[in-house]
């Protein structure tokens, strides 16, 4: 085989190696984690005068006092010092049981809330008003709901991170961890309130702080409501600025995302960060500061992901701060509102929780969900990026298309794959016979390349001239398995990103997720191989060294058996790519092995039509000797 032919063998072999690194590392490497700190910013003790007026004030609101809403200042910055208390500030808790008996304080006990819709069972806790558990019912894992908050240690501990808790101060600071009282005002919506005091340089000012939750029957997203209230009828304990450490508040979700998952390797499981400005998603930097004011923000993993959709001018950033009794990595998003000059503070935000499916998420760019929102774009979360976009695209319609008509996802692979043959099939054939026309002018090149081998410019221009008198490319026989690169790569990002694929079973006991790398042994829990860390016994890995073994074997042309580039072609590779898709998706393999059994019958069918073509030529040949006639030698001339 000719030197540049084999080499770009090699090359385009390394390219494939090189597409698995690439897509390995396409997602943003683990930031170094962030030092925490635990400092509480939330102490003080109200006065007697005070706890009369905050009973005044209870008894007021449940007489359904309304109260006209001021304009709120948005143009201050949030603080970002790290570690900063609230300077000369404290905030304790307000509520009284009994309104003659000033110096009794209410206690109010732990308590959960469950909500349940359609498709969702969320638990709340009166501690700081916040959500402990959001469970997806439609979505499994190991025949249990996908759990969506993945918590670290006890989540009413007063430094535990809860989702969707607020901080009156900076990010280093203790959310909000008091018990709230609870108005569960209908069966989708529910109301957290406590009254605070601040201490602002020894004067006592009195808010009241409100978390309101809407859900709808129908829908992943919710919409929270915070209220700070700082007017009083008096004017005497009104709080007129909400400013800790240059915030109202902050807002929290932490400390990651579900579903649980061993670690974050960047191929099971990943976790993106993006926003969405003036229309086109970005990718985000873990820590960084965001004042853009984006539409929305999104934490994605592989297959879910939870999307913030502000209906406030804010700052924000993806924190990796790490979560006391919580070994994985830390996913966070927090949003900074601003300090405001006004008495009365009312936010409302929109967030989304739960999968990223561009058949869930593109209703909301149709008006089709329970909030009415139209072209919101938060489908750009799943949507693919890259040259091979639109490739990955068609494939994913072309393997619904099957899946609809057989209802196996596996099967469904087997048919797209046989149709990509089809389709490729005359591209193969072509370069079957471009090799066996190379292994025909083998010897002549071989010729040039002893009689030049001193000269490898004069060697280079030769070959030239003796390429383009036989008229034959030396690429030709490369090209086929070029052109079909770019399809397995985007077959991978198809296998290995594609919602509906989670869970999809091919084969029951064996193959149950194709989104996943099958097991036929589970090793004992704790277990690796060492070095390669693996942690089962797989099949599929196996199977597809000996489809490439026998589809080189069978392909390989006579004299090819002595050369050492074909063998290290022949056996290397294969061995090579065991261990690069020893933990790929299923389905990826599935792919790859019947890939290569389909392209094996098609090699059979080609040899015989071209030993069958070569057959006849050489007969039309014999029989033209036959019949032209022999003619007598010419005479010399005296």
């Amino acid at each position: 085989m000719e030197k540049n032919t084999v080499l770009a063998i090699v090359l385009s072999s390394l390219v494939l190696i090189a597409s698995f690194v690439i897509q390995g590392i396409l997602y943003p490497p683990k930031p170094p984690s962030v030092e925490t700190k635990t400092e509480s910013a939330v102490s003080a003790d109200a006065g007697n005068e005070y706890l009369r007026e905050a009973a005044q004030q209870e008894q007021r609101s449940q007489q359904g006092t309304s109260f006209a809403e001021p304009q709120i200042s948005r143009q201050e910055q949030p603080s970002q010092q790290q570690g900063s208390a609230i300077p000369q500030s404290g905030i304790v808790s307000d509520l009284l049981n009994e309104r003659d008996n000033a110096d009794a304080q209410r206690v109010v006990p732990q308590e959960n809330v469950t909500i349940e819709t359609e498709l969702l069972i969320v638990t709340l806790t009166n501690t700081g008003g916040d959500i402990i558990s959001w469970k997806l019912k439609d979505h499994k894992d190991k025949n249990e709901n996908v759990e969506m908050i993945f918590t670290g240690n006890n989540t009413t501990s007063a430094q535990a991170s809860r989702a969707f808790s607020v901080i009156f101060g900076d990010i280093d600071a203790a959310p909000v961890s008091e018990n709230f009282s609870i108005e569960r005002i209908s069966e989708y919506i529910v109301q957290f309130s406590r009254d605070f005091v601040s201490q602002n340089y020894g004067i006592e000012e009195r808010f009241r702080f409100t978390k309101r939750y809407e859900f709808k029957p129908k829908d992943y997203m919710f919409e929270l409501i915070i209220t700070l209230d700082g007017r009083s009828s008096d004017g005497r304990s009104s709080k007129n600025r909400f400013d800790f450490s240059g915030n109202a508040y902050v807002l929290s979700f932490g400390p990651q995302i579900g579903p649980r998952f061993d670690k974050l390797d960047n191929n099971h499981e990943y976790r993106q960060f993006f926003t969405f400005v003036n229309g086109k998603r970005k990718n985000a930097k873990v820590n960084d500061l965001i004042d853009t004011n984006p539409s929305w923000a999104a934490i994605t993993g592989k297959y879910f992901t939870l999307i913030s959709l502000p209906l406030v001018e804010y700052k924000m950033n993806f924190s990796n701060k790490a979560e006391p009794g919580m070994q994985q990595t830390a996913s966070r998003l927090n949003i900074f509102r601003s300090s405001a000059n006004t008495s009365y503070i009312e936010d409302k935000y929109r967030f989304y929780l739960g999968p990223r499916s561009q058949d869930v998420l593109k209703h909301y760019n149709t008006g089709n969900n329970g909030f009415g929102l139209k072209e919101a774009k938060i489908d750009e979360v799943s949507s693919s990026r890259g040259m091979l976009a639109p490739l990955e695209v068609v494939l994913k319609w072309l393997l619904v298309m099957f899946y609809g008509i057989v209802r196996n996802y596996g099967v469904a692979i087997i048919l797209l794959t046989l149709l990509i043959k089809i389709l490729f099939f005359p591209l193969t054939k072509k370069g079957s016979e471009a090799t066996l026309r190379m292994q025909a002018l083998a010897p002549k090149m071989k010729e040039l390349q002893e009689k030049y081998k001193s000269d490898p410019k004069k060697l280079q221009v030769e070959m030239g001239k003796f390429y383009q008198q036989e008229g034959y490319n030396p690429i030709s026989g490369c090209l086929p398995m070029l052109l079909q690169l770019p399809i397995f790569i985007a077959m991978y990002g198809l296998f290995n990103n594609h919602f509906d694929l989670r869970g999809a079973m091919f084969i029951p006991g064996w193959i149950p997720d194709l989104s996943a790398p099958e097991a036929i042994v589970n090793f004992s829990e704790g277990f690796r191989v060492p070095i390669f860390g693996w942690t089962a016994l797989r099949g599929l890995p196996f199977i597809y060294v000996a489809s490439q073994l026998l589809y080189g074997k069978v392909t390989q042309m006579p004299g090819q058996q002595s050369n050492t580039q074909m063998k290290m072609m022949l056996y290397v590779m294969p061995i090579v790519f065991f261990f690069v898709l020893y933990n790929m998706p299923s389905g990826l393999l599935v792919y790859w092995i019947f890939s290569n059994l389909l392209t094996l019958a098609q090699q059979v069918i080609i040899n015989k039509f071209i030993i069958a073509k070569k057959a006849a030529q050489a007969a039309l040949e014999k029989d033209k000797e036959k019949t032209e006639p022999v003619l007598p030698p010419k005479k010399k001339k005296k």
